[in-house]
């Protein structure tokens, strides 16, 4: 049975102790100066903010060999110690819950997976906290500390409020989860929708390094979109912003499982696409993995439905640039398996229906396994603990 976790305060207890310690976690190593500049602060504050960081052990400033100037001595980098604690994160899907042990720097050190064979909360809890366990085991051998736990589940999440408002995967209503995983695993636990946990991840660790204003659009099961404005990840006033899968793009089209119809789900979600594949071609087909094969073994049903969920997220992301200019939008989600299935439908209908500059917009694509959405919510569980979430 593995040790219970050390309660643990995060050093820095100013905005700017805090924005510090983010700066040199995504865009470190940097020189004392260069923190300064990327973080908009004086030398001083910085010299103020970095003092009870490295006491802690939580930066460690070493001399960079490489930046030796012809004279005097190497430049100090600052960096933070990774192995300086530890983090949980854990994707629940409505088969499985992933989980990923990680580093302060967000390095998977080791994955796991458990089988769902029940959606119900008490079954997911149960499973959630043996998961832990197991994680929590591994971690005892690296003899670091699990300092905080975070859980990513699709839907309307409140993450102030640690609550699953529903879950249409799961089925679930005004679920507390945050309060309920706590008590099981005895760790703080940080609870938010999964597409949301994805794009912290993606702005502290991944393509969103540095970036201000970016988009991340899921496509899978259902549709998602993340929003980073102005170096904040949105969460809209109830929880609920950049709903790209409810976009309506064809008022004729296909009823949604919110009650409107033609939304960017209904006809790219992969229940959407294996239904018109089936209407089209009369085959039995089971699911998204037996449509795509379909259509790469070039029935002209199949494609077509392929196609026609390329142009629907093509100009779901068009509104999404057209709204609010982001830099990049980076499209992922399990979804991308068939991405040579409708990627160029993706780019034309994006293309046409972009306003302006906005089609300068760099559309990129990452493939994530599942363990990377654990990973994003091992993410938001580093941010609530060094205190920079969104309702710190």
């Amino acid at each position: 049975m593995s040790s219970p976790p050390r309660a643990e305060t995060f050093p820095a207890n100013t905005p700017a102790a805090s924005q510090i310690f983010v700066t040199a976690l995504s865009q470190g190593p940097l020189t004392r100066l260069e923190l300064a500049r990327r973080a908009g602060l004086s030398p001083a504050a910085v010299t103020k903010a970095v003092r009870p960081l490295i006491e802690a052990g939580y930066l460690v400033e070493s001399a960079d060999e490489e930046a030796r100037p012809a004279l005097g001595r190497p430049a100090s980098l600052v960096r933070v110690d990774g192995a300086r604690a530890l983090f949980i994160g854990i994707k629940v899907t409505g088969d499985e819950v992933i989980g990923v042990l990680t580093d302060l720097c967000c390095r998977v050190l080791l994955a796991r997976r458990l089988p769902l064979a029940d959606r119900a909360p008490r079954a997911v809890l149960t499973a959630l906290a043996g998961l832990t366990q197991e994680l929590l085991a591994e971690a005892d051998g690296l003899g670091v500390h699990v300092v905080g736990a975070g859980v990513a589940v699709s839907g309307d999440v409140d993450r102030a409020e640690g609550m699953v408002r529903y879950s249409p995967f799961l089925e679930w209503r005004e679920v507390p989860l945050a309060g309920l995983a706590a008590t099981t695993t005895g760790l703080p636990v940080t609870v938010d929708n999964d597409v949301r946990a994805l794009t912290v991840a993606e702005q502290w660790f991944g393509a969103g390094v540095g970036l201000s204003d970016f988009a991340v659009v899921t496509v899978g099961a259902g549709i998602g979109c993340g929003l980073v404005v102005h170096g904040r990840v949105v969460a809209g006033a109830h929880g609920v912003a950049g709903e790209i899968g409810h976009v309506t793009v064809d008022p004729a089209g296909p009823l949604c499982h919110c009650g409107n119809r033609g939304c960017v789900e209904a006809i790219a979600g992969d229940a959407a696409i294996v239904d018109r594949v089936r209407a089209a071609t009369g085959a039995e087909v089971a699911d998204a993995a037996e449509a795509a094969a379909l259509a790469h073994q070039g029935v002209a049903g199949a494609q077509e439905a392929y196609a026609r969920a390329g142009e629907a997220i093509g100009r779901g992301i068009a509104t999404v640039a057209n709204l609010l200019g982001p830099e990049r939008v980076i499209i992922s989600g399990e979804g991308l398996a068939a991405y040579d299935l409708f990627a160029e439908q993706i780019r034309d209908s994006f293309a046409a229906a972009a306003f302006g500059s906005a089609a300068e917009c760099d559309v990129q694509t990452r493939p994530l396994p599942f363990e990377e959405w654990a990973r994003g919510a091992a993410a938001t569980a580093i941010q609530s603990y060094i205190g920079s979430g969104p309702h710190q």
